[in-house]
């Protein structure tokens, strides 16, 4: 299974970056993972909230193929503890799944369209997060539930 991280805009902070790409490397031992980054919309001044959901939601759903089970990180979303999300990712991989997206939005969220073709919403915390700490967070995640399937030391409990 393939495992894709989508994210609109890019990093700004390069100590985010670097602890992100840590992450990134050591997922290559357990799968396939890409992050790709959507630019940031231009001239976003002459556009309100739903407008802007709505151009970044089309260029998030440009990205996703229609076999892809598409994950949305959410603040109303699903919350996980680390080992019930390894048993989220287990499942995937036990379905035969090709690739799982998951998706980290702009600042305003998600449109409709993006809701309506989203197969699951998860919620990493009920506190609200930079979407650059968001990415480092969920790439963190992954690599931790591949070491908990893999019985590795790197979680405690």
């Amino acid at each position: 299974m393939n495992i894709k991280l989508l994210c609109i805009g890019k990093t700004d902070k390069q100590e985010l970056q670097d602890l992100t790409e840590v992450y990134v490397k050591r997922l290559q031992f357990y799968t396939k993972f890409e992050m790709e980054i959507i630019p940031d919309l231009k001239k976003v001044k002459n556009l309100d909230e739903n407008q802007q959901k709505t151009k970044e939601g089309e260029l998030i759903l440009s990205k996703v193929q229609n076999s892809d089970f598409v994950v949305l990180l959410d603040e109303n979303g699903k919350q996980l503890s680390s080992v019930a999300f390894s048993e989220y990712l287990q499942k995937r991989m036990n379905t035969g799944l090709k690739q799982l997206v998951f998706v980290i939005g702009g600042p305003y969220g998600f449109s409709d369209e993006v809701y309506k073709r989203a197969d699951s919403k998860l919620s990493l915390s009920k506190m609200t997060f930079s979407h650059q700490m968001v990415r480092l967070f969920i790439t963190e995640q992954i690599y931790r539930g591949f070491t908990i399937l893999k019985n590795e030391p790197y979680h405690h409990q």
